[in-house]
């Protein structure tokens, strides 16, 4: 099963924690977990915190051990396809969490989610275009799809994770409507 995958972080520096992260499974299936800081995790931009609205007091009061989450995550995402709009970051966060846990930084790994995009769309529209027409049509249904994003995303985990897998829905009906309309042209 595939699941997207989002987290905030405490800036975008080079010392940067994540502080937030959620998954949505493509059934719907989700969890979301605030991320109580290590005492080696110092970092902060105020900046930051402005656009997530996370708070260093919400994390001391409501996050969650660092250790808790990275196991939660291990359990849960373990064997699965899993997919980020920003693999890079989202990324690097996950290996922050993954290694102050004392867990393996690749315990879990992340693709693109314009991957899940393809692989969603290559199987429905192979049925209908020939090899060398193929691929354009794939990259056009990705292209379309990625600009059906929210423009301001939410910056809160699980509604960016949910964004995404809405848009991953939005790519796998479309290609189902172009093959559905490519049969009642004939």
């Amino acid at each position: 099963m595939i699941a997207f995958i989002d987290f905030e972080a405490s800036s975008l520096g080079d010392k940067s924690y994540p502080i937030e992260v959620a998954w949505i499974f493509e059934d719907g299936r989700s969890q979301s977990h605030l991320i109580k800081p290590t005492q080696d995790w110092t970092d902060w931009s105020d900046e930051a915190e402005n656009i997530h609205g996370i708070s260093r007091d919400l994390l001391a009061s409501d996050g969650v051990s660092h250790v808790d989450v990275a196991q939660a995550m291990v359990e849960s995402l373990a064997g699965h396809a899993l997919y980020a709009s920003a693999p890079s970051w989202d990324g690097k966060w996950l290996s922050v969490l993954l290694r102050a846990a004392g867990l393996p930084r690749h315990a879990l790994r992340l693709q693109d989610t314009e991957v899940a995009l393809r692989d969603a769309v290559t199987p429905v529209l192979e049925s209908i275009y020939p090899p060398k027409q193929l691929g354009d049509a794939i990259e056009q249904l990705v292209a379309w799809a990625t600009a059906t994003k929210a423009a301001n995303p939410a910056h809160r985990a699980l509604a960016d994770a949910t964004g995404e897998l809405a848009v991953w829905q939005k790519a796998k009906d479309r290609a189902l409507a172009i093959v559905a309309a490519h049969g009642a042209a004939r």
